[in-house]
């Protein structure tokens, strides 16, 4: 609650940031300053939803956050800039260690963009990875190869273990071990192939090549893959590469002297570039292919084979290969609950020819996003709701899963609904408490009181179904259910899986 110090440097970096974007957004219009805002200071608010979906749709969201991607340009550029500068001088190139200070100079230049850019999880692992290589420089040793990939992996983890579950570490880590695993195959055949095409055929292999790393993951964690995205990042990167950020470095060291308008016209031409591959891209028919989320272990299994395969030398290859194309299999192969049940009983979703048919249109909007995104489904929530499964009113669906009736009740009349509903040994959903006297199987508690009389009239004394209503539910958490082969139904649920643990231990 106190005031901010006014020697805090991370107030002093905010202040700077939002000053930097605010000027470069008045100096560039629309989407395309708001995005160069984002490249330069990592400050995304002024991007549209459209334009983010746009980015994603076409697989190059990677350009808007700070990463790997810009921290390599922006170090790759003010030491390459340095380095052949100070080469053009002999008297300094002869007597100073040159591509040294061009690596020091380059490390201050990553310093300063990740004070600019925030300490985001994003950033900080970049800057991490750019920094062990320009080290490596300064010390005489190898800068690019597997052991400094390792490197910067260590310090990562020792610093936030937690940061090896996050998608854009499994990415990024990903993405530069193929590069670097590619890059030698590459060196041995570049030589025959001729020079005009030799840098296209470059960026095809390292793009090909990091996709290929990626694709999985991003997959696994997002259920979606960007079709064409290989395209978009071709057309799209060599401009980000020569043009943006070079441009953006260029205006970042004039702008002090009032000179940085030619270099944010050519930032703008290369960014209004950028944004048109991806709309395009992103319009193409099956530019976004959805895909269900995969068993658990499967995304593990796979990178362990894929590490076995790139590091260990003979039959240990092959066995690192057979453990990537069994994983392939056991994902191809994922069978997804036949019904689910959110942990508050408003929805259920039953899986069926066309997909898995919600039982309501509307609300409980990120449990249905997140049950058709784990099917693999591009439908919407009233899209899904509109499938064939349920029947009944809004307030008392039915459906049918193997034999067994499935029963949903919501809103004020479920209590008075519930009698009949509980009923043919059927599976009661309530979205709400159940009155006074109906336990789990929908049969009076021992020593419970009386049922009340506006519920109980009319009602089998020995009710068959088995009830979860919502205070059962807050305890198991959501459902999963398969039928059990024997004319049953068989029920995990997320307690099952979590476990008990102190903050879920409440009876």
């Amino acid at each position: 609650m106190e005031p901010p110090s006014e020697d805090d440097w991370a107030v002093a970096a905010n202040r700077a940031r939002m000053h930097a974007s605010t000027a470069i957004q008045a100096r560039i219009d629309g989407q395309a300053g708001a995005f160069a805002a984002a490249l330069m200071t990592g400050d995304r608010s002024g991007i549209s939803a459209a334009t983010n979906d746009s980015m994603r749709a076409s697989n190059l969201f990677h350009i808007i956050s700070i990463s790997g991607l810009h921290m390599g340009m922006l170090a790759g550029f003010v030491f390459a800039t340095l380095r052949y500068g100070l080469a053009l001088v002999p008297a300094l190139a002869l007597r100073l260690p040159v591509k040294k200070l061009a690596a020091g100079v380059a490390l201050l230049a990553a310093s300063a963009y990740l004070w600019l850019a925030g300490p985001n999880v994003a950033t900080e692992r970049a800057y991490v990875m750019a920094a062990v290589m320009l080290v490596a420089v300064l010390v005489d040793r190898r800068a690019i190869s597997l052991r400094s990939i390792a490197v910067a992996a260590v310090i990562l983890l020792l610093r936030k273990p937690e940061s090896l579950t996050d998608p854009g570490f499994q990415m990024s880590f990903g993405a530069t071990a193929a590069l670097i695993l590619a890059w030698g195959p590459w060196q041995a055949v570049q030589g025959r192939v001729p020079a005009l095409l030799r840098p296209v055929a470059a960026l095809t292999v390292s793009s090909l090549a990091a996709s290929m790393a990626t694709a999985p993951i991003a997959a696994a964690h997002f259920n979606r893959m960007a079709e064409y995205g290989l395209l978009a990042n071709l057309l799209a990167v060599p401009v980000m590469g020569t043009l943006v950020m070079p441009a953006g470095v260029i205006a970042a060291v004039l702008a002090p002297l009032g000179l940085a308008g030619l270099p944010l016209w050519i930032m703008e031409i290369g960014c209004l570039w950028i944004l048109w591959v991806s709309d395009w891209v992103a319009g193409l028919d099956g530019a976004v292919v959805a895909v269900p989320s995969p068993p658990g272990g499967v995304l593990a299994l796979m990178a362990a084979g894929a590490l076995l395969a790139v590091l260990a030398r003979g039959a240990p290859r092959w066995i690192g290969a057979g453990g990537v194309v069994l994983s392939a299999v056991l994902w191809a192969g994922a069978a997804r609950p036949p019904l689910l049940v959110s942990a508050d009983g408003m929805l259920l979703g039953l899986l069926g020819p066309e997909g898995r048919a919600l039982s309501q249109p509307r609300g409980a909007g990120y449990v249905a996003d997140s049950w058709l995104e784990d099917d693999g489904d591009l439908a919407e929530q009233d899209q899904a709701a509109a499938r064939p499964g349920f029947t009944g009113p809004k307030n008392a669906r039915e459906a049918m899963l193997a034999g067994v009736p499935v029963r949903q009740l919501t809103g004020k009349t479920a209590p008075e609904a519930l009698p009949a509903a509980c009923a043919d040994g059927a599976l009661v959903i309530l979205a709400g408490e159940a009155p006074e006297g109906w336990g789990a199987k929908g049969r009076a508690r021992p020593g419970a009181s009386q049922i009340p009389q506006h519920v109980s009239q009319g009602a089998d004394p020995d009710p068959d179904c088995d009830l979860w209503d919502s205070r059962r539910l807050r305890r198991s958490g959501a459902l999963a259910i398969w039928p059990d082969g024997a004319g049953g139904l068989r029920i995990v649920t997320a307690r099952d899986i979590s476990g008990t643990r102190l903050w879920n231990n409440r009876r």
